[in-house]
């Protein structure tokens, strides 16, 4: 009796030791610096095209240590590079958060606007009045922001302010883009105060000190040599200098802008607290991969090689940075592109080589639907502008003649849907109340109807659509255009994943990894590791 007393007391302390044991375990430790590397016009082909001429820190290493999707791409039609990065950080598309573009017509004025304009708010460093008003959701950073009580660090860095803007969110602790008119690194007083160190900064590391004597040519000789672009022969190496008016706009589309914002990141991580302590903070670089000056690759072949070659440089940098700072285990990186490409668009003539082509002119276009709408409901301006593919009718004077807006919508999508190189037509009814299918989806996602048009024409493959008077000219193409996604640190084991993956579960994936909660306008579930 005693001994089967004693075996049920030991048991019950054995009990109690493994519930005590189990009570003491800690959950796994937040990132303390995570941070989001947003590659302007990043493609997955050319990454991966250009593998023989890297080194072994940048994308070597988020390929060989991290967990790569091959193939991201963005739940709505025909991202910019402002509605990618304000999708990305809010896991939205345009038709919840309010971004359908870098520009869009003002219907009260009917001049475009920028996406981040904000006369209320005066700029630093710069004559752009600027600040994210126009978003209409919360992002990662201000969810973050909102858990730790204000106590995160949040800052981005970005060439230009859009990117900037966007990955700063509503409640950053700074927000910096470089300036077209003076090259300095800029922000805006809706980000108040602002830090002693970035006067310091441009003062004494200040772009235009040696923009004369900066010279874009190949890498090295390696890069000068490779041919990877079937473009008609062996093209000469380039050589440029920035010089004139438009000096740091050309700068900023080219491969040599990414060292300016890798030094200037690496000036914010080692002049300000983040990763100090316990509490996430979160960074957010913006790099271009675009070719020079937005040409096609027919024309700058060796110059998009060269491109990716400093990138992967940047990104190897940028990596060890991170490393020094708070060390890969207490870091995670996350590393995406904005889903299309300037170097995609080529004017080249089809017509020699029998292609199918033509041109559409969406202002005269809107001439003639004026025209034909005075026929059925009598004289009035009906027609207000197009801006891009999208074209505009004035609502007021619908509504003052009594007029069905639905109706005018149909009989005008009827009208144009004859014309020349018109392969369809979508009005904002159809948008919005249409049945479902994956192409109305992601066309209905890229479409606000506070922004966008009340008809939207979509022109052939192959046909150019030209807009006398905004000067805009575009071939349109269908093509799939993938580009990669990285996670690398805090704790992730390599893998490769082949199937695509939408970016808007990236904000999600993140909001896990630091135990918040996601943007509010997300749908999206997190990734899984």
């Amino acid at each position: 009796m005693i001994n089967l007393q004693h075996r049920r007391l030991l048991a019950s302390l054995v009990a109690l030791v493994s519930l005590a044991e189990a009570g003491a375990q800690v959950a796994p430790e937040v990132p303390r610096l995570v941070v989001n590397v947003i590659v302007d016009q990043l493609r997955s082909d050319y990454m991966e095209a250009f593998f023989p001429l890297y080194g072994n820190k940048g994308f070597a290493r988020l390929m060989r240590d991290g967990q790569v999707y091959t193939h991201a791409e963005y739940p709505f039609l025909g991202p910019d590079r402002a509605s990618a990065v304000a999708c990305l950080m809010s896991a939205t598309a345009p038709y919840e958060n309010g971004i359908v573009s870098e520009r869009w017509l003002d219907r009260s004025t009917l001049q475009m606007v920028n996406c981040v304009d904000d006369h209320r708010y005066t700029g630093r460093g710069t004559m752009e009045c600027t600040s994210p008003q126009n978003l209409a959701v919360s992002t990662i950073t201000d969810e973050l922001k909102v858990s730790t009580e204000g106590q995160a660090l949040v800052y981005a860095v970005a060439p230009n302010r859009d990117a900037a803007v966007f990955s700063a969110g509503h409640a950053a602790d700074g927000c910096f883009w470089i300036s077209d008119e003076t090259g300095q690194w800029c922000s805006t007083s809706y980000y108040d105060p602002m830090p002693a160190w970035l006067g310091y900064y441009n003062t004494s590391r200040n772009i235009g000190d040696n923009i004369g004597s900066l010279t874009w040519e190949p890498y090295n000789d390696l890069v000068g040599g490779y041919n990877y672009f079937v473009s008609g022969g062996t093209r000469q190496p380039f050589k440029y200098k920035f010089k004139g008016e438009r000096r740091y706009v050309d700068l900023k589309a080219s491969a040599m802008v990414n060292e300016e914002v890798t030094r200037f990141a690496a000036y914010c991580l080692r002049n300000t607290l983040m990763g100090v302590d316990p509490v996430t903070d979160f960074l957010t670089v913006t790099y271009y991969a675009g070719n020079y000056c937005h040409k096609s690759v027919v024309e700058c072949p060796i110059e998009m090689q060269d491109t990716y070659v400093r990138l992967d440089e940047q990104i190897g940098q940028l990596i060890d940075l991170v490393e020094e700072k708070v060390g890969k285990d207490r870091a995670l990186i996350v590393l995406t592109g904005t889903g299309y490409s300037d170097a995609e668009y080529s004017e080249a003539d089809l017509a020699p080589y029998r292609i199918p082509t033509g041109e559409f002119n969406i202002t005269r276009a809107q001439l003639l639907l004026n025209m034909y709408l005075v026929a059925v409901y009598g004289q009035g301006q009906y027609v207000e502008t197009a801006s891009g593919n999208q074209i505009y009718l004035d609502h007021k004077l619908i509504e003052n003649r009594g007029l069905n807006l639905n109706e005018v919508l149909e009989r005008s999508s009827s009208f144009l849907i004859q014309m020349s190189g018109v392969r369809d037509v979508y009005t904002s009814q159809r948008l919005m109340l249409g049945a479902w299918t994956p192409g109305i989806s992601n066309l209905r996602n890229a479409y606000n109807p506070r922004s966008s048009g009340d008809i939207l024409v979509q022109v052939s493959p192959g046909w150019q659509l030209v807009n006398e008077t905004s000067g805009e000219r575009f071939t349109q193409r269908d093509s799939y255009l993938a580009f990669p996604l990285f996670f690398w640190g805090g704790g992730i084991q390599q893998q490769r994943v082949d199937t695509s993956v939408t970016v808007d579960h990236i904000a999600p994936t993140l909001a896990a990894f630091m135990r918040i909660r996601a943007p509010n306008g997300c749908t999206a579930s997190p990734l899984t590791f």
